[in-house]
């Protein structure tokens, strides 16, 4: 699969999980209902990635971790918050570097239309 269908597959996955439980939330429940969702439509998901960080050769666990990881490329960030941040943007692209995937989800689920919620960041 490539990357734009998988973006695709997963972003109509959060608007079905939003239609069903709406904002309001913590983000727990959405990673959980957009983790079933996604597995229902048949993609892998990968939950609490761990992320190391690669220092002068040496790899140090420092606690990081994907929220999804999906299809082992698109990285999924989750969140519940009042608006977006640049900070927000900036811990994903972070985590694409680090990875080195080529895509993630930003996905704000405390909106009241999802397509407000959702940034798409290419590494």
């Amino acid at each position: 699969m490539v990357l734009n269908e998988i973006s695709e597959h997963v972003i109509g996955a959060a608007i079905e999980v939003h239609r069903a439980i709406g904002p309001g939330l913590l983000e727990s429940a959405y990673d959980a209902c957009l983790r079933q969702e996604l597995k229902l439509r048949g993609l892998a998901v990968e939950p609490q990635r761990v992320l190391p960080i690669e220092y002068k050769g040496l790899k140090l666990d420092c606690g990081y971790r994907l929220d999804l990881l999906v299809e082992g490329q698109v990285v999924v960030e989750i969140k519940a918050v009042h608006a977006l941040e640049p900070v927000h943007e900036a811990q994903l692209l972070t985590y694409l570097k680090l990875g080195g995937w080529k895509l993630g989800l930003l996905i704000n689920f405390n909106v009241p239309l999802l397509k407000q919620g959702v940034r798409r960041l290419v590494n």
